[in-house]
């Protein structure tokens, strides 16, 4: 992890495209300004998690499918010898 101090007013660059620049400072909280190519998508860290678990759990019960599909299959194929 890279660490900065950065004033308010002050920025940083992530390769060419995204700017972060430091807001205001008001006790521990610090409010930064993200500019980025409208394609970049912009999390906070707990929508990111959240929305990362909710595809998870749409996968697996497309998963849990596949596997009772797969078995029927099998079992179909063995009728058939």
């Amino acid at each position: 992890m890279l660490v900065l101090s950065r004033k308010k007013g002050e920025s940083i660059v992530i390769q060419d495209h995204i700017e972060v620049t430091v807001l205001a400072v008001e006790g521990d909280t610090v409010r930064i300004g993200i500019s980025a190519p409208k394609h970049i998508d912009i999390f906070r860290q707990e929508i990111y998690t959240a929305i990362q678990e909710a595809n998870r759990e749409s996968v697996t019960p497309l998963a849990a499918n596949i596997d009772a599909f797969m078995e029927r299959l099998r079992k179909t194929e063995n009728k058939k010898d």
